[in-house]
């Protein structure tokens, strides 16, 4: 691909470069992509505030039809209103340029969560134009070097797409002689994106696009959060949500001592975990969701009651509940026993194919790996996470610069601890709880739709766990059917998981189709 570029310190010169006519080509190697018929020349610009946009133009079929678009990467700078420099966020927006104008066309803001990851996941894994191509045999890294292919699946065809990487993620920064804090937490990130999206949807003459946000991990955390900070700060109403893998209310993730919620919760997927492992007999093995409908109803009966016995629960009862929580997780007796039944996340990890040396992934336990030793209480690594980031990693780096055409020496953020400390604010000392914003948010504006994807496999926020809080968020009757959920048998990224990714396609086109019709 062509593409212009201009480095920081000549854009002031660049709308009089560009008024004569003059242009610097810099050759650079096609994109191994079937969307370039041509090698389209990336437009840059800079505006008064320094901002690098690069345009550039490109074509992907999704369902059938050829969707032309351009690609608009670069920066925006955040200010306060006394006109002080904040920040700068790096942002892919894809803008279709072929759509059907008989209604405004609709976007989407899309972020991941960390905190501190950038937005790399769900634009290279299913929502955007382009993504990675990997290995899904649950148990090995695909080799390297990694590829990009035509997304097929991406909602691009239905919806603009806005890719957000917060401060310090991605290559957004905070600006010189600012404090990084403003931005490292729940209300200060809130904010801060909230005033991204405010001022690219004034800027781009898009206030009166219908408007979603699409959130994952703790970027669905954000994503409620937002959902009220819009609304009522900006007077944003927005027509949806869709949370991949939520995390709304962390009482249901935190295994703290005295918070016995967790442990019913991830014990669903324990058991989606060990049947996918093979380790449950032979009934709990037939059907998948079969098995789990009958794990969740003693898990949120006879076991959260045993568990709220608490030591008052008599020695027959606790024989009873310790012999099904064997059964239902693949380990022994002996040593739901020992974990005096609550069996953390870490622990069931190593745990479980123990006598293997093998553990199973967090953020998707179909995956498999190896610790140093077999002897330790928790894994030492991610083996999922160690699956997933080389690939995303290695095809975001190259993709940016040689196919949309911006350039930064900075590093790429992909999931970084520099955003840590993390603040939670007013949270502080209690659990976070984003769900009363949603059920506010949802209340106020009665349009505002919610699609929930959900992994049977995720050990990160399991589908359980979603479910208890959004059975707990108080909503009206009237308002329920506003939430729809959708299951699948992969992880936390479920989209990795290639049949996963084909139904999750299949369930956001009809939500967005469901949410814009009027």
């Amino acid at each position: 691909m062509r593409h212009l570029h201009l480095p920081r310190s000549s854009r002031p010169l660049l709308p009089a470069l560009l008024a004569l006519g003059l242009a610097l080509a810099l050759a650079g190697p096609a994109a191994a992509s079937s969307t370039q018929e041509a090698e389209p020349a990336a437009a840059a610009e800079a505006d008064d505030d320094g901002d690098q946009l690069v345009t550039t133009s490109h074509t992907v079929t999704i369902r059938g039809e050829e969707i032309a678009y351009d690609a608009h990467a670069g920066d925006l700078t955040l200010k306060s209103e006394d006109g002080t420099e904040k920040a700068r966020i790096f942002h892919v927006a894809y803008l279709r340029t072929n759509a059907p104008t008989d209604a405004p066309r609709p976007v989407t803001f899309c972020f991941n969560g960390g905190p501190g990851s950038s937005s790399v996941w769900l634009h290279l894994g299913t929502l955007g134009p382009q993504r990675v191509v990997m290995n899904d045999a649950g148990q090995e890294l695909t080799p390297p070097p990694y590829q990009l292919t035509d997304n097929a699946y991406s909602i691009l065809d239905t919806t603009d797409l806005v890719f957000i990487d917060p401060v310090t993620t991605g290559y957004s920064r905070a600006a010189e002689g600012q404090d990084k804090s403003q931005f490292h937490g729940l209300e200060g990130d809130i904010r801060w994106v909230a005033e991204f999206i405010r001022l690219w949807t004034t800027q781009n003459h898009r206030w009166g696009s219908p408007k979603f946000l699409a959130g994952e991990s703790y970027g669905t955390t954000r994503a409620c959060g937002l959902a009220g900070e819009l609304q009522n700060r900006h007077g944003m109403y927005l027509n949806g949500l869709i949370l991949v893998s939520a995390i709304l209310n962390f009482q249901t993730a935190r295994f703290d001592v005295g918070n016995d919620l967790p442990y019913v919760l991830f014990l669903p997927t324990y058991t989606a975990t060990a049947f996918y492992h093979g380790k449950l007999d032979a009934e709990l093995s037939k059907d998948l969701k079969a098995t789990l409908a009958e794990v969740e109803a003693f898990a949120s009966g006879e076991y959260a009651t045993a568990l709220m016995k608490g030591d008052a629960l008599p020695d027959a009862e606790r024989a009873a509940v310790t012999a099904k929580l064997a059964r239902y997780t693949g380990l022994s007796t002996a040593y739901v026993e020992a974990t005096n039944l609550r069996i953390r996340i870490g622990r069931f990890c190593k745990q479980l194919r123990r006598g293997e040396r093998l553990t199973v992934g967090r953020l998707d336990s179909r995956f498999i790996g190896h610790d140093r030793d077999a002897a330790g209480e928790g894994y030492d690594f991610d083996p999922s996470m160690n699956a997933i980031s080389g690939p995303y990693t290695g095809t975001l780096n190259p993709y940016l610069r040689e196919e949309l055409g911006y350039e930064s020496d900075l590093p790429y953020e992909i999931l970084t601890g520099r955003v840590w400390p993390w603040s939670y604010g007013n949270h502080e000392n209690r659990y976070v709880n984003v769900g009363e914003t949603l059920r506010e948010a949802m209340t106020k504006n009665p349009h505002l739709k919610v699609y929930v994807a959900n992994g049977f496999f995720d050990l990160a926020t399991p589908y359980y766990a979603t479910r208890y809080t959004f059975d707990h968020l108080g909503l009206e009757p009237h308002l329920r059917d506003n939430v729809t959920m959708g299951d699948f048998e992969a992880g936390h990224m479920m989209y990795v998981h290639p049949p996963s990714l084909v139904a999750l396609h299949e369930d956001l086109e009809a939500f967005l189709e469901g949410a814009l019709a009027r």
